[in-house]
């Protein structure tokens, strides 16, 4: 099956990206997570190798209590971005809301050692919450 290139296919620049980007982040700081997950969705079909939007999506999918499609947008960044600590937090609270708690548990272990003490700290208060 041939991908469609949407950016080409609808003559769009980096520019318009940007501004669908702006806008949804824009909605973000305001917590409203269900328009702005609307245009993460855009995102990442109009630019499908960019983790940041596929990060995002994921986050979003978090926040709106949607644990599945928040691990396969989740899973996707850390296919094109691998270690990138907040997505693996994320990753972490997704598996745990999924009630995969042997996944959640072993990645927030892994987590409590990250450098980052907001990335440590979420990943033990995780671990009390719901560690086995």
């Amino acid at each position: 099956m041939h991908k469609i290139n949407w950016m080409h296919e609808l003559g769009w620049t980096q520019e318009h990206l940007d501004e669908i980007r702006n806008a949804g982040y824009a909605y973000i700081r305001q917590g409203k997570y269900d328009i702005a997950l609307s245009f993460f969705e855009a995102l990442v079909v109009l630019a499908n190798d960019n983790a940041y939007d596929a990060q995002t999506l994921g986050a979003l999918y978090v926040q709106l209590n949607q644990p599945e499609k928040a691990i396969k947008y989740l899973d996707r960044a850390l296919q094109l971005e691998a270690d990138h600590a907040p997505t693996l937090l994320n990753l972490t609270k997704a598996f745990f809301m999924s009630g995969n708690l042997e996944e959640g548990n072993r990645l927030a272990k892994v987590l409590q050692k990250d450098p980052n003490p907001f990335i440590s700290g979420t990943a033990s208060a995780l671990l009390l919450c719901y560690g086995v």
